[in-house]
């Protein structure tokens, strides 16, 4: 396989960071969830291991999120929201010459990705979501959400720890014995974004909210 490069398009006035690998028959755009940088994201082998696998049936195409990454930075006033993300997705699709293309999003990108299947279904194929939810906040018709107080003590941890050896038990159950992994995971997260207590999550609108005012039928082009 190819190395990966970085190359960088326009959304706005923003400069999005993206890589496109692989020569496969599928167009394949993998979203993250919270933060990311295309290319420390090479360095970590498991992580490695999941990009190369999906770059070896796929043009894997993968991008950093306005205010994170590689792309431009963001004011704290001005946070994007969903729909400024997915302008992103399409503007790193047209960049790339994708005309239809796989969504695969993990946590808020799995938002991310429902929001442009719906708005984009002729620019769709499949959509993927691993981790997605569609509120953040408990409430009593979706009782898997966290609390708030769950929620603030995720706000204090952030702050707090950030870019430190955080507490893998949250994010990575299996690697808490594992001080090296802890280590690269913290470099990761620092070199992906500061720790703006109120960018986490973006202040976008939620799933069922962005759904709302978009087309209510997901039509997804085979």
């Amino acid at each position: 396989m190819q190395q990966a490069k970085t190359k960088y398009t326009r959304s706005g006035d923003i400069h999005i960071a993206y890589q496109a690998v692989g020569e496969g028959p599928l167009d394949l755009v993998y979203v993250p969830g919270w933060v990311s940088h295309v290319e420390l994201a090479w360095e970590e082998p498991t992580l490695a291991r999941f990009l190369r696998r999906l770059a070896s049936f796929s043009r894997l195409i993968a991008f950093d999120k306005r205010g994170t990454g590689l792309s431009d930075r963001v004011t704290n006033d001005q946070l994007p929201t969903l729909e400024e993300r997915m302008d992103d997705l399409r503007a790193v699709m047209d960049a790339v010459g994708s005309e239809r293309a796989a969504l695969c999003g993990v946590s808020e990108g799995g938002n991310l990705c429902a929001l442009f299947a719906a708005t984009y279904p002729e620019r769709t194929t499949a959509l993927v979501m691993c981790g997605a939810f569609a509120k953040r906040i408990w409430s009593p018709d979706y009782p898997w959400a966290q609390t708030p107080e769950e929620r603030e003590l995720a706000y204090e941890m952030v702050e707090n720890e950030w870019g430190s050896m955080m507490d893998l038990s949250h994010y990575v159950p299996s690697k808490i014995n594992d001080e090296a992994f802890a280590q690269r995971l913290a470099k990761y997260f620092r070199h992906s974004a500061s720790p703006v207590r109120c960018s986490f999550p973006a202040p976008s609108r939620t799933s069922s909210q962005a759904l709302a005012s978009a087309s209510p039928t997901v039509a997804l082009m085979s």
